[in-house]
């Protein structure tokens, strides 16, 4: 140690300029991940390919459709601008930029809608839930975790993600939710960035058929009294329980 700054490790540099570095790299991997999902849910959506995480006996319920209108608005204007500055831009090597700035807008609006289209949310066959927002969000609630699901149209404020004071968290799709699941535990899950969140009151979100949700969520609460009396036994998913981080 010299001139009283911890160093630490084999590079030399002050510990906490590593850090700095370390978060640098996490982010960089956690972006590297996003576009490869990205690239992926577009092929996938392309070929028609089957729904990504959706298994025997699951209900997929979609929420793209209310933000198609926006999405491909921004297609649009990603192309006109695109091939706008092509025509305007006289400088081979400012040309050659506005190009593949261009063609990566365009590729991450149609990559965002693909990974929105094929990564539907999902009611387990066991009775879990799982909430997704294209590859940016996906949050995945055991069946033991809801207490109670009801239909219900909000407008939060903030963007897509709004955490609550209270425990509630609303994950939107233009402006607005259509589900409220209300949780009898917590549930850990990881934001855009990936920072550590945790919803424990309840979770709201919007779905394009709200009750193909809530049907399918009150099928499962009703086999799981059922099984307690020994009427029916539930099939349980493995990796994952209420309150588990």
């Amino acid at each position: 140690m010299s001139g009283g700054t911890a160093r630490s490790g084999g590079t030399g540099l002050p510990v906490r300029h590593q850090r700095v570095l370390a978060r640098g790299r996490g982010a960089m991997g956690r972006l590297m991940r996003h576009e490869g999902a990205l690239a992926v849910s577009l092929l996938r959506w392309v070929a028609r390919r089957p729904a990504h995480g959706v298994g025997p006996g699951d209900t997929a319920v979609g929420y793209a459709s209310a933000q198609a209108v926006t999405m491909w608005v921004a297609v649009f204007a990603s192309v006109v601008e695109t091939v706008v500055l092509a025509l305007l831009v006289p400088w081979p090597l400012v040309h050659l930029l506005a190009l593949v700035v261009g063609l990566w807008s365009v590729f991450f609006a149609l990559g965002h809608h693909a990974a929105c289209t094929v990564r539907p949310h999902v009611v387990g066959a066991d009775g879990s839930l799982r909430v997704r927002y294209g590859a940016l969000l996906d949050v995945r609630v055991p069946a033991e975790c809801i207490a109670a699901v009801r239909l219900e149209r909000r407008f939060p404020e903030g963007g897509l993600l709004r955490l609550g004071e209270d425990g509630t968290v609303d994950i939107a799709v233009a402006g607005q939710t259509t589900v409220t699941v209300e949780l009898s535990g917590p549930v850990m899950f990881r934001r855009p960035l990936g920072r550590a969140a945790r919803a424990s009151r309840a979770l709201r979100f919007h779905a394009d058929d709200a009750r193909a949700v809530a049907t399918a969520l009150e099928r499962a609460v009703r086999g799981r009294k059922a099984a307690v009396s020994g009427e029916w036994e539930p099939v349980r998913r493995k990796g994952i329980r209420c309150g588990d981080t």
